[in-house]
């Protein structure tokens, strides 16, 4: 029982090493697959060369089975018809030395037939040879239908075939191509068997020619058909290679020039060489791309030029606009000193430089940040006072267009390292562009965070945004639709801004909105700067969207009109009742 045992653990011992190198196998192959796959799609070298070796071998090997079957069957024609002409000669010969044979004894047919066996063999050189090549003969004396125990012969009798046998006891002359296993050693004859019609008893000759040397020949045709068709594949996978590689190599400086060009260096060109295709390509590719790099320097200057007439303006617009503020402020002090309409017209003309000094204010912000020299004063601070602070400055005019702003906060901290001055402006402008169109709907501004960002959205259940507006909405002084009053009095530059503060911090602002459904505004900031946000926190479109878009139309109206109060949560502030 303990052997048994012992025997059992090593067989499953082995079964499990066997098992681990298979596995090992199986990941090896999969390795080389993978590899091959990539190779094979990222290289047209590659490509090329292997498609053109796997047709020229499928084209070598079928030449080459067509040729060798060609040369051997020429040899073997060639061995049968001399083979033929050679059995009838010394058929002749055996038939003369055999005249009158019959009615002898056994022993006597025996011995006549040895000697016209010498006879035969004497015919050529010793060993005896033909022009269909060596032979060995036999003669035997076989009645049609006689057993095999009973044959009269000399020779090697018993290395012919019974069928063969047959065909020449019926008075028929035949040949066969035979194997002859001889003590181990196999030999293939081509035996050519007649009947000698000129004696009295029934006698037939059989020679047997060895194809060892067409065997040989054949032999040494295939080893030359593989040995040159194994060289002629490495030669045309080598000139393919080296054709391919000329028609790639010019490809692959113009794909690396162009990535290069995209990446910013417009000097890069191409060296045209020839007067050929690739040379005409090189030659296209160059006059694009100094187009392009004309084109492109024009639009630079141009647009330095407009940032530094929106800076210089803005500049040289503070001094005559705070002479007129000042004149503004003394008469809207004394307003009550005039007539009513003199009044209006004052409280009008400081509205009005209100709105300009802060068309004003954002022209130079958007100019700094179009100019670079904006930075960030980052620190790591909670979000949520920012967000608090940015809903009560909204407070008043979410009030005037009768709109609650709900604020829901995180209760685990959500600091992260920003500029608290440009998070707030942020917030504060796409508060008040929700309010301006929330139809007087809730709007609900949310924060929360993940250990790689922290994420704000401001949802409103007003008109929305239709197909291919939310990218849209932070073009410059762009707006959805130009005949709608605007509540606020925006300078149109205020999501503008904010996404170039967004950017400032590594950050990402984009907008979601359906016609009816309302719109959802997203900003997600890195806690840290320099790390990657990774997932957000809060994901876009929001989780409300799915079901308000499958309502039905008449069901979209009931909730326009007469709007369900939004569940009280105690995570949430109520802002501007």
């Amino acid at each position: 029982m303990t052997g048994l045992a012992r025997g059992a653990g090593r067989l499953a011992g082995t079964v499990r090493a066997t098992g681990r190198l298979l596995r090992r196998l199986v990941v090896l192959l999969r390795r080389r697959a993978s590899a091959f796959n990539d190779l094979w799609r990222h290289s047209l070298q590659f490509r090329v060369t292997i498609s053109t070796l796997a047709l020229s071998s499928a084209v070598v090997f079928v030449l080459g089975m067509v040729l060798q079957n060609q040369i051997t069957e020429r040899l073997l024609d060639t061995k049968r018809n001399a083979a033929i002409e050679q059995t009838q000669a010394l058929a002749d010969t055996a038939a003369r030395e055999l005249v009158g044979v019959g009615g002898e004894s056994p022993d006597a047919l025996h011995t006549r037939l040895e000697n016209a066996l010498k006879k035969i063999s004497s015919a050529g050189s010793s060993p005896a040879r033909s022009t269909a090549g060596a032979f060995e003969p036999v003669l035997a004396s076989v009645a049609r239908g006689q057993a095999d125990t009973d044959p009269i012969y000399v020779g090697p009798f018993s290395s012919i075939p019974v069928r063969l046998r047959q065909f020449v006891e019926a008075d028929r002359l035949a040949r066969l191509e035979h194997t002859v296993d001889e003590k181990g050693v196999r030999t293939t004859y081509l035996i050519v068997g007649t009947p000698l019609d000129s004696a009295a008893s029934p006698l037939q000759l059989y020679l047997l020619f060895p194809l060892t040397s067409e065997q040989n020949t054949v032999s040494t045709v295939q080893n030359t058909l593989l040995v040159g068709g194994l060289v002629l594949l490495i030669l045309l996978a080598g000139i393919t290679n080296l054709v391919v590689r000329q028609v790639v190599r010019p490809v692959r400086q113009a794909a690396a020039a162009a990535e290069q060009f995209a990446g910013g260096d417009l000097d890069q060109r191409l060296a045209a060489v020839g007067e050929d295709d690739l040379a005409k390509l090189a030659v296209s590719y160059n006059r694009m791309a100094a187009s392009i790099q004309l084109q492109i320097r024009q639009l630079e200057e141009f647009g330095g030029l407009q940032r530094r007439f929106t800076s210089d303006v803005s500049h040289e617009l503070r001094t005559p606009l705070t002479t007129v503020r000042m004149a503004a402020d003394v008469l809207h002090a004394s307003r009550e000193q005039f007539p009513a309409g003199l009044a209006r017209s004052t409280e009008l003309l400081v509205d009005e430089l209100d709105r300009f000094e802060s068309l004003l204010g954002d022209l130079l912000e958007i100019s700094r940040l179009d100019a670079g020299v904006e930075e960030l004063a980052a620190e790591d601070i909670d979000v949520r006072p920012i967000a608090t602070r940015a809903v009560e400055q909204v407070r008043v005019l979410a009030a005037g267009t009768g709109s609650e702003v709900e604020l829901v906060l995180p209760d685990d901290d959500a600091s992260a390292e920003v500029d608290a001055r440009r998070v707030e402006r942020i917030l504060r402008n796409l508060l008040a562009n929700a309010v301006d169109h929330s139809e007087g709907q809730p709007v609900v501004l949310t924060v929360a965070a993940n250990e790689s960002a922290v994420a704000i959205t401001v949802r409103d259940y007003g008109v929305g945004l239709r197909t291919g507006e939310a990218d849209l909405v932070f073009n410059r002084f762009w707006r959805a639709d130009p005949s709608r009053n605007r509540r606020t009095g925006g300078t149109g530059l205020g999501l503008a801004i904010s996404q170039e503060d967004a950017r400032l911090h590594g950050g990402i602002l984009d907008a979601w909105g359906e016609t009816g459904h309302g719109a959802c505004f997203r900003l997600v900031l890195p806690r840290r700067q320099g790390v990657p946000i990774g997932e957000s926190p809060i994901g876009l479109p929001p989780a409300d969207a799915v079901s308000e878009i499958t309502l039905s139309p008449s069901s979209v109206h009931e909730l326009q009109s007469e709007p369900e109060p939004v569940p009280e949560d105690p995570d949430r502030e109520e802002v501007g009742r």
